[in-house]
């Protein structure tokens, strides 16, 4: 090693030690922290925050960076540090043109923003929240201007979630699925529904949380490596491969919930468990591509967890902590799960009209940057957008446009990376039935960790290494496509429901 990369690698320690300390008190604000304690941890948070912003930004990293970049020190280092070195130093002059008085005032508004949030919802008052929104819409136009002023602003925000996409594309993806899934979903809603009487009841929580366990265990997560916690919003977090972290949300009035959050931040989590541990405190480590992560995610919850056979091996164990599901037998509990029905909560839509809910949301992120739509006017276009795609209107902010904390932290451009990554998961299922055969068989048998080596061998281990389209183009070998998806959806639901559909 030579002494500017252990410079270097003595350095990058320094910030590490500060983003644990930023991290550690997210997650508390995050989970267990008190409603009166929020001053002081903003505070905190803020203060760690600008300083991991300094040292980032710092003329000495500069220098050491450029130092790295030259060619008879380049040509030392191995194919991590070469990434980790072009990829700093290409972030590094993008956050160097912000100024740290801006950055403060951003850090700082989105925590009174997420706290504003969280207190607009819970009161389904949107007026609490409309100034702190309005700020964060403005404070990330300034952001984009700093950074990228030769970018469109949202085509920016598109790139900083899934590098390398923009509405183009995304426009393309999206016309060709809301094509084809807006009649799948009348059909489908006109068919006979499933009797979901049975699953009312009172789930006691304590035993919600023996069912997730259960359920990370099963699909793989390593709780050596991560443990859990309790949230408004479900979310995973992670420190290095090493401390993984996720969240839940429980209601005593259903349990499936509860279930698929568990599979789904499961998804994220074991991502991050089984990146190549050697990239732990580096840009190579852990993955910056949301639609990636998200397939991973959705991947588990929608594509192995709502497969009849994923529960075949644990049903009666479910059944034994949850005493309402001893009177559901599996094939009522696998119609439950794929009830195709237009609800108003985007976390709890059925994976078909999720699809909808994320293209509403794509077309008022663009309407916002794109058209100046104002704050003030977002909850009309939420509630006619919902009406129009799905054919029902809120009838409160709590459950229109309020459900979701992303806009809360400036995190415009988000929302898309879920439904790229569904598209992905179409063709990553097609691929691992060429490779490993019938799914459903190796579900059935239990053997469901052999999907998630197959996973961690072609999509985990590489980190950030791999933009998404160098995922694709590896893992399924050739450009991005809905088509996939779209005939999962088809001949799935024709099953389900016993309806015809055109593939």
């Amino acid at each position: 090693m030579t002494a500017v990369l252990e410079k270097f690698e003595k350095y990058l320690e320094q910030i590490n030690i500060l983003e644990r300390a930023a991290d550690t008190i997210f997650w508390d604000m995050r989970t267990v922290m008190p409603e009166e304690g929020f001053k002081g941890q903003a505070q905190a948070a803020t203060y760690f925050s600008t300083e991991v912003f300094k040292l980032s930004t710092s003329d000495e990293l500069m220098e050491m960076l450029n130092e790295l970049s030259k060619p008879q020190e380049y040509g030392k280092l191995n194919d991590k540090w070469k990434f980790v070195v072009d990829k700093m130093k290409t972030e590094m002059e993008l956050d160097r043109k912000v100024p740290s008085d801006f950055y403060e005032k951003y850090v700082t508004e989105q925590n009174e923003s997420e706290q504003a949030w969280e207190m607009a919802k819970n009161a389904s008052d949107y007026s609490i929240f409309e100034p702190h929104l309005e700020k964060m819409i403005e404070l990330t136009k300034q952001m984009a201007a700093y950074r990228r002023p030769d970018m469109e602003v949202y085509d920016y925000l598109l790139d900083q979630y899934e590098k390398g996409m923009d509405s183009k594309t995304i426009d393309r993806i999206f016309a060709e699925l809301k094509e084809e899934l807006i009649p799948l979903v009348k059909k489908i809603t006109n068919a006979e529904q499933p009797d979901e009487s049975k699953f009312a009841g009172k789930y006691d929580i304590d035993a919600q949380k023996r069912v997730q366990d259960l359920l990370l265990e099963y699909i793989g997560f390593d709780f050596k490596r991560g443990t859990t916690g309790e949230t408004e919003h479900p979310f995973t977090m992670n420190f290095t491969s090493k401390d993984v972290r996720v969240t839940n949300h429980y209601f005593e009035h259903e349990a499936i919930n509860s279930m698929f959050s568990a599979i789904h931040e499961g998804g994220h989590a074991i991502f991050e468990q089984n990146v190549n541990p050697d990239y732990d405190g580096t840009v190579a480590g852990s993955c910056c591509y949301m639609g990636v992560h998200e397939s991973q995610s959705r991947f588990y919850e929608n594509i192995l967890g709502r497969n009849k056979n994923f529960w075949v091996p644990i049903y009666d164990k479910i059944q034994d902590l949850l005493p309402v599901y001893k009177n559901i037998n599996l094939d009522e509990f696998y119609k439950e799960i794929n009830h195709v029905r237009n609800s108003f909560i985007r976390t709890d839509a059925d994976e078909v009209t999720y699809c909808l809910h994320i293209i509403i949301r794509y077309e008022i992120e663009k309407a916002i940057f794109r058209d100046g739509v104002k704050a003030a006017e977002l909850p009309k276009l939420w509630n006619e957008k919902m009406q129009e795609y799905l054919g029902i209107t809120p009838e409160n902010d709590a459950e229109g446009i309020l459900q979701d904390m992303h806009w809360s932290d400036g995190s415009f451009g988000y929302f898309p990376t879920y439904l790229l990554g569904s598209i992905y998961d179409g063709m990553f299922l097609e691929e691992i039935e060429q490779e490993m055969g019938d799914i459903d068989k190796i579900l059935s048998e239990g053997r469901i960790k052999e999907i998630t080596k197959w996973l961690n061998d072609k999509i985990h281990k590489y980190g950030s290494t791999r933009t998404p389209a160098e995922v694709i183009e590896n893992v399924c070998h050739r450009e991005i496509s809905a088509e996939p998806l779209l005939k999962y959806f088809k001949d799935k639901y024709a099953a389900v429901y016993g309806i015809e559909t055109m593939n």
